[in-house]
């Protein structure tokens, strides 16, 4: 089925194999892109340091890091056999039940898009206040970010793989003024090379909890390389080995750059510092001690990582979108792929008006706010990232269980260890992390108690996420057809088993 826009011709229904464009190092690309490492280490580990007083952060990306290695060996298991760019969606759908699918996949939407539209609100103040220091030209916040979000558009429904080179570029700068950074500061190392924060003692103390819930939010985004399945060029094998490959570099990599840091300013210095100066922490660094260039590109750097967050975000959801309009779970029209480049055109559209609107409706609010030039950041950003944060956590504790109920019904070729030993605890260990979100909330959010907001940006989670259960259930009244078809996007009916009625 085609439909017809003026000069642009989309096609509803199942992606064509000229999608597949996509190696392990492009998905490895856009994975890490989504977790933005410069704007990790300098916006991220500096708050992290700074709101709990805890020096054992670079500890706390290794455990993470091996906890969500644990989560990817039934996740990169599964994805061999289920290939669906709606990946949380279609896991549960299959492995648990197509209403527990749906309903996860209502709480993917919101977490994909509160991530995306959430870092424009970083990305305006950092535009504006760049502009306004270079040029002494003050700019509203709001309008850098309404260039930005036509850019990502264009980027969004055009050819997979020229956002995937965009982001390979980004990323690969990135990285290297990281590790100049960390160069710089083992060198200088104003009180020693110390060990101390990669020490037991140095993490677990009080705020350990508010520790593991900042750091989570670095790694989010690396979930998405099972919504490239459909673009891969061997599905099978791609989702996997970028999995396991992006888990391993962001965790070693945030890690020892937080141990640099911390080195680097001194061990007993680093909570104050990073308290008062926040991401000028590292970029002040750079000017002392690696030359004012270098900490003008690191500036500039944080901005296209920024850019690169968005662009990543941005293709999650719209390939969500894509996968739920395929299935008519959601309006068929936001299946349109367009013909040329295979890009989700209505998601991506629908994800760029969705960006549009709740900007529109920040910058409104925030007019005359008290905040001042930190409003977008205190605000948007720091409410809309966290929620989404939390809502990512919740997914992939649900997928855990998931993978146990995909296997349990069909063992393929996979041992005990994939198929129920490491998703068992996975299971145990996000539940664990989520927990720790919920309590930590306010602590991530700013607040010194909890009020109406600690429960609203929670409900924008929960609470789709149960509309989409009692809709699939409608649906399995009202449409049978499209219920069994649930999860199971190119596949088509003839993979579905009337048997499969697995959802009570």
């Amino acid at each position: 089925m085609s439909l017809t826009t003026g000069k642009e011709t989309t096609e509803v229904g199942h992606p064509h194999h000229h999608r597949r464009r996509l190696g392990v190092p492009a998905v490895t690309f856009m994975i890490i892109a989504a977790s933005a490492p410069l704007t990790v280490l300098a916006g991220g580990v500096t708050t992290t340091f700074g709101v709990t007083g805890v020096t054992g952060v670079p500890l706390s990306f290794l455990l993470l890091g091996g906890t969500l290695a644990v989560f990817a060996v039934g996740y990169a298991a599964m994805s061999r056999y289920v290939v669906n760019a709606g990946a949380f969606y279609s896991y549960v759908a299959q492995g648990i039940s197509r209403p527990v699918g749906v309903g996860v996949s209502m709480v993917a939407l919101m977490a994909y898009n509160l991530m995306q539209v959430g870092i424009y609100g970083l990305f305006g103040f950092t535009v504006s206040s760049l502009i306004n220091e270079r040029f002494g030209i003050t700019v509203p916040w709001w309008i850098p970010v309404l260039v930005c979000i036509a850019v990502v558009a264009f980027l969004g429904v055009n050819r997979v793989d020229l956002s995937a080179k965009v982001l390979g570029v980004l990323v690969g700068l990135e990285f290297l003024v990281v590790i100049v950074y960390d160069v710089v500061s083992f060198a200088v190392a104003p009180e020693g090379v110390s060990g101390a924060p990669l020490s037991t003692q140095s993490l677990f103390v009080p705020g350990v909890g508010a520790v593991l819930s900042f750091g989570i939010a670095a790694f989010m985004g690396f979930e998405s390389a099972a919504i490239y399945g459909e673009e891969s060029k061997d599905p099978k094998h791609t989702v996997a080995r970028a999995t396991y490959t992006a888990v391993a570099i962001i965790a070693l990599f945030y890690a020892v750059s937080s141990w640099a840091m911390a080195v680097g300013t001194g061990p007993s210095a680093v909570v104050d510092a990073s308290a008062k100066q926040g991401p000028d922490l590292m970029f002040g660094f750079l000017s002392d001690h690696a030359g004012v260039l270098l900490a003008d590109l690191a500036r500039l750097l944080f901005v296209t990582s920024l850019f690169a967050a968005l662009v990543s975000f941005h293709n999650a959801a719209a390939r969500y979108f894509f996968s739920l309009g395929r299935e008519q779970v959601l309006p068929r029209k936001l299946g349109a792929v367009r013909r040329h480049s295979g890009a989700p055109y209505a998601g991506s559209i629908a994800q760029t008006v969705i960006a549009v609107v709740v900007t529109v409706a920040f910058a409104i609010a925030g007019t005359g706010s008290s905040l001042g030039d930190l409003y977008p950041v205190l605000t948007m950003f720091t409410w809309l990232t966290n929620d989404g944060a939390m809502g990512l956590v919740l997914l992939m504790t649900v997928v855990s269980l998931a993978v146990i109920g995909f296997f349990r019904k069909n063992r393929h070729d996979a041992g005990i260890w994939t198929r129920l030993i490491a998703p068992a605890l996975g299971f145990v260990l996000l539940a664990a992390i989520f927990v720790l979100i919920v309590v930590n909330f306010n602590v991530l959010l700013g607040q010194n108690e909890t009020n109406a907001l600690t429960l609203v940006l929670p409900a924008t989670i929960i609470v789709p996420g149960l509309v989409g259960i009692a809709w699939a259930f409608r649906l399995r009244r009202s449409n049978p057809a499209v219920y069994r078809r649930i999860g199971h996007g190119e596949e088509g009916p003839a993979a579905v088993h009337l048997g499969d009625e697995d959802d009570v």
